[in-house]
């Protein structure tokens, strides 16, 4: 009952995750591709059919010696031989032409549903909803889920109709065998084909029974994998750090204890494949001369000439293939009930996290005519539930400047996160101006891989900017070297400072001119004489343009006309400068 429920739940997933490519508006034309290759499988297996008569026949004649006839067999052999390459080769190159076509759309579709509504970064504040490298998810576990649910389910219907056209064709060969019992006999009919159930089933049953362990196992090799990969890419994002740590001893023992994962699970699964292999492979064996055997006394009796018998085993071999399906493909079925279950658990919990923050959303965000953002009893709490922030009340003008100070860890940056909607420990109201641009700037910009220039008007704007502007605001910010490189794609954020990198954040600011501009230590990375000019570059290029930053350098205090403390408890002060 267990492994029926089990199996139902695993189908069930499987359709959870299909479906919507099949109801999509490439329904269609994905119906009408799969209806053809379901055709082409079938015309293979007819041809199959074809070929095991043409077989029978074509012994037969060897037996009699009949020299045209023999030649007359090979001009059908090649007849069959060249419709049967025909087939097959469209039937591979369609199948590749849905699969990756459902790829591509189930790629865009997780894509869109992982970066909608900051899904990506929400579900990081989720405990019980964590995904583990959700990039492997996006980049591999579509690709396997579609071509093992194709190849597999394709092979099962395959299979299904060979096992129906030659258990058919053996059936009607085996004849009736008779057994002596005592003083009587028992007739078998299509003892045979009873003869090929009982083998296949033991052998399935066996497979099922001691490779059940691999589905765990291929599991977690592909975390494992994905682990280790993924402690690799932070030493090439954070090599200049453990450079100057010299963290080379401690990053080999992480990268060592991790790879030391893959490698005892991958053992485990070497161990248990080895024994796997051992049984499938006899399994295979065996089942060529058992057929043979199992057909040897009606050929000895001359029931049947020489083509039957090579009829028989050919047809035996069809069946026994088609009833040993899961036997064969039993290590993809566990490699494949893995990837469905990574692949629902990662989308159940974007799922998850969509639900969570619609129903506990509890920071109330609404747009008005007024030039003004307007914030009323907003509290803001860490993600263990402490209060860094209890009932602030403020508003923020056009032009205004307010400077945001505090102790560190007191709940700066996370009051911006809160008032960029983002954050989602956080209760109050906000109103903000319609149709007017905010921009938040974090203390370490994001740096896309791609040209300057894409990398100076990140995230994009409806407007033409030419290169004169994009020089303009080089100039501006001080990066003169810059200016002839705007067509130059490279890895900006390891070829850049971070000082420089600010300098790029700001350029981004004066380039998109945003209405209110919040600056999360943005200039931290900035000699004073540097953070002044660019402070006054934002009051003359940004007239009218609210500024609100968090620092920590009594510097800033001269480029703001407010001040918003806060103490870490809760407390806050507002104050004109």
């Amino acid at each position: 009952m267990n492994k029926i429920r089990s199996m139902a739940r695993l189908l069930a997933n499987v359709w959870h995750l299909a479906k919507a490519y099949w109801v999509s508006d490439e329904k269609w034309r994905a119906r009408g591709l799969l209806v053809i290759i379901i055709a082409l499988n079938l015309g293979m297996v007819y041809i199959q059919v074809i070929f095991n008569r043409w077989q029978g026949a074509f012994y037969n004649i060897l037996q009699n010696h009949d020299q045209s006839g023999f030649f007359r067999s090979i001009g059908e052999f090649t007849l069959i031989a060249a419709v049967f390459i025909a087939v097959a080769g469209y039937q591979i190159y369609l199948q590749m032409m849905l699969q990756i076509r459902w790829r591509r759309w189930m790629t865009e579709r997780y894509l869109d549903e992982w970066l909608h509504n900051q899904t990506y970064y929400r579900m990081n504040f989720l405990a019980d909803s964590k995904t583990d490298n959700p990039d492997q998810r996006i980049s591999e576990d579509i690709n396997l889920f579609v071509s093992l649910t194709l190849n597999l389910s394709l092979g099962l219907l395959r299979e299904t109709v060979m096992l129906i056209s030659f258990i058919t064709i053996l059936w009607n060969l085996s004849g009736v065998l008779a057994v002596p019992f005592g003083t009587n006999q028992i007739n078998i009919p299509g003892y045979l084909v009873w003869a090929a159930i009982i083998y296949s089933a033991a052998g399935t049953w066996i497979t099922v029974r001691y490779g059940r362990p691999l589905i765990d196992l291929n599991f977690i090799q592909q975390r494992f994998e994905a682990d280790f990969r993924f402690s690799l890419m932070r030493l090439r994002e954070h090599s200049e750090g453990v450079a100057l740590y010299n963290g080379e001893k401690h990053e080999m023992k992480n990268f060592i204890g991790r790879f030391q994962n893959v490698v005892s699970n991958y053992w485990n699964i070497m161990q248990l494949n080895k024994k796997l292999m051992w049984l499938t492979s006899g399994y295979s064996q065996i089942s060529i001369i058992f057929a043979i055997l199992v057909a040897s006394p009606r050929y000895f009796a001359r029931k049947i000439q020489l083509g039957e018998m090579f009829q028989i085993t050919n047809a035996y071999g069809h069946v026994h293939s088609a009833l040993s399906f899961i036997v064969d493909s039993y290590t993809k079925i566990a490699e494949w009930r893995a990837v469905v279950d990574r692949l629902n658990g990662f989308s159940m919990h974007m799922q998850k996290t969509r639900l969570l923050n619609e129903c506990d959303r509890q920071l109330h965000v609404t747009a008005d005519v007024q030039p003004q953002i307007s914030i009323k009893a907003l509290n803001v709490h860490r993600p263990d539930g402490y209060t860094v922030l209890r009932g602030l009340d403020m508003q923020i003008d056009r032009g205004d400047s307010v400077l945001i100070t505090g102790p560190s860890g007191c709940g700066k940056s996370t009051l911006i996160r809160s008032l960029a909607d983002i954050w989602p420990f956080v209760q109050g109201a906000l109103t903000v101006p319609e149709h007017e641009k905010v921009m938040f700037i974090p203390q370490k910009s994001y740096i896309p891989l791609n040209s300057l220039r894409e990398v100076l008007v990140f995230p994009g704007t409806d407007k033409h900017i030419t290169d004169e502007e994009l020089k303009e605001k080089l100039r501006i910010c001080m990066l003169p070297e810059l200016i002839d490189q705007l067509d130059h794609a490279a890895d900006w954020s390891n070829v850049l400072s971070l000082g420089e990198q600010q300098r790029i954040a700001l350029a981004r600011v004066f380039l998109h001119q945003p209405a209110w501009v919040f600056l999360d230590e943005a200039t931290s990375a900035l000699d004073e004489t540097t953070e002044r000019r660019m402070y006054e570059m934002l009051r003359q290029q940004l007239k009218n343009t609210a500024i609100v930053s968090v620092g920590h350098r009594s510097t800033l205090l001269q480029y703001h006309r407010r001040r918003l403390a806060l103490d870490g408890t809760g407390n806050w002060t507002l104050s004109n400068i």
